[in-house]
């Protein structure tokens, strides 16, 4: 790593000096002639280390120091001293400088003590990278994923998780929608108040109005005393609603009523009854669409979708697929009471090349039915439901981690040329090169080359 350095002294020889040597170290140095200048240049530029002359015009050392650690706590701030001042770099320690040096500077020790302090500050980093990560995985410990598309949800519901904002959640069936909907309340300031479901797809039009709002004794048959809804149940919390597409029109206007009022009636009731709830509301219809339709009320959404988040299918986020594998594995050979070391590699291919229509549900069913299949300490392909027994192996490369460059083109030229039978031309083509270069790098990697069919 490049770091950055900046030098502040008032003495243009003992500056330009100190400098040279250290960008002799491979340091990017940049200078500052006082306090007022090297403050500047702090503040503006992305600086790694500060050496400072104690005494100087304007901003003192000592003073410079106390700013840059109050904007960076632990920043390394390393202190020249003439004679005479000892006892004022000492005290400077005692506030948060790293080190200090007597003038005339000791140019080696200057080196090791600027190389301790940047490890000393990289390692002070790494310990926070590491404990915001476990922090994050600790607050989304049900929802499984290191893919780039799932740390963008994970950062939308960090950001949105504080707020009262209702947030519509999307994405097909079996994405763990209602997973996101835990994890956010989890994270919210309503975390010890009720969480309260509603499956609107499970009900009929007046069965879920009655859920919703409750009733009154009479109002219906069958209404033999009053009932609380999930509103009021859920004041205080929040209440999740799955399937909020699944809604008719004169539910949708009574749902509309209570996000904007935050009021309602039971079913048969005449009080107003207030409730304090926070909506997450989740679909795997495409609302817009619904809008169109005329099935789906537009003010409706808007209030809805206040939030968005939008949870990618299994088949865009396939670098989750081990991780995932290897959680579920787990709670499956526990609770079966087997004992599986893991999954090998074919298993491996073969989940990678199915596009999982049914999402990490699925795959959960999967690995199950294949925990319970198992007979010795790794997963087979011969363990696997049917769907995965009879696919086709042809159209996967495997690569393990750790494989240079070189040695992945061998395998990827290698096995595109046996996929396609030996013809140069179809591997050429797939590889998108010239015939002769592939050729050539049969040559090269001293890869069987024999022509096959028609080529």
């Amino acid at each position: 790593m490049n770091f950055k350095l900046l030098v502040i002294d008032d003495e243009k020889n003992i500056r330009e000096g100190l400098a040279e040597f250290l960008q002799s170290d491979g340091y990017e140095v940049v200078c500052a002639a006082d306090g007022d200048e090297g403050w500047n240049r702090f503040t503006n530029g992305d600086i790694d280390l500060v050496v400072t002359d104690l005494k100087m015009p304007g901003i003192s050392g000592d003073e410079l120091m106390r700013r840059i650690i109050a904007r960076a706590p632990g920043f390394p701030v390393i202190i020249l001293t003439g004679h005479g001042t000892v006892e004022s770099a000492v005290a400077a320690m005692r506030e948060g400088a790293w080190d200090f040096l007597s003038k005339p500077v000791d140019l080696d020790h200057l080196s090791l003590k600027v190389k301790r302090a940047l490890e000393t500050r990289e390692l002070f980093f790494q310990h926070r990278r590491m404990e915001e990560e476990l922090e994050r995985k600790k607050q989304f410990k049900s929802i499984i994923g290191n893919s780039r598309n799932m740390k963008d949800v994970f950062d939308t519901m960090n950001k949105v998780a504080p707020t009262k904002a209702s947030i519509l959640v999307t994405g097909e069936s079996g994405v763990g929608k209602e997973l996101v909907a835990d994890a956010i309340h989890e994270l919210s300031p309503r975390k010890d108040q009720p969480l309260v479901k509603v499956h609107c797809a499970a009900l009929s039009s007046s069965l879920l109005e009655s859920e919703l709002f409750g009733h009154e004794k009479g109002a219906f048959t069958g209404a033999v005393s009053q009932r609380r809804g999930r509103f009021e149940l859920a004041s205080g919390g929040t209440l999740f609603l799955d399937e909020i597409g699944e809604i008719d029109q004169n539910i949708q206007i009574k749902l509309l009523r209570v996000l904007q009022e935050k009021k309602f009636e039971r079913v048969g009731g005449e009080k107003t009854i207030e409730t304090d709830v926070r909506i997450i509301a989740a679909t795997n219809k495409d609302l817009k669409l619904e809008i169109e339709k005329g099935s789906f009320r537009d003010d409706l959404y808007f209030r809805l979708n206040v939030v968005n988040i939008h949870v990618p299918p299994l088949r865009e986020r396939k670098d989750d697929i081990p991780v995932l594998a290897a959680a579920f594995l787990k709670e499956f050979a526990q609770e079966n009471g087997k004992t599986i070391e893991g999954i090998h590699e074919k298993v491996r291919s073969r989940l990678y090349a199915y596009d999982w229509p049914g999402n990490i549900r699925e795959l959960r069913n999967c690995i199950e039915s294949a925990v319970v299949m198992c007979q010795s300490k790794i997963i087979t392909v011969d363990d696997l439901p049917p769907v995965f027994r009879n696919a086709e192996d042809d159209g996967w490369i495997n690569i393990r981690l750790g494989v240079n460059m070189a040695e992945c083109e061998k395998i990827i030229i290698h096995d595109t040329l046996s996929y396609c039978k030996g013809n140069k031309s179809k591997a050429a083509e797939i590889l998108d090169i010239g015939r002769k270069t592939l050729i050539r790098k049969l040559a090269d990697y001293e890869i069987d080359g024999k022509d096959g069919e028609e080529d």
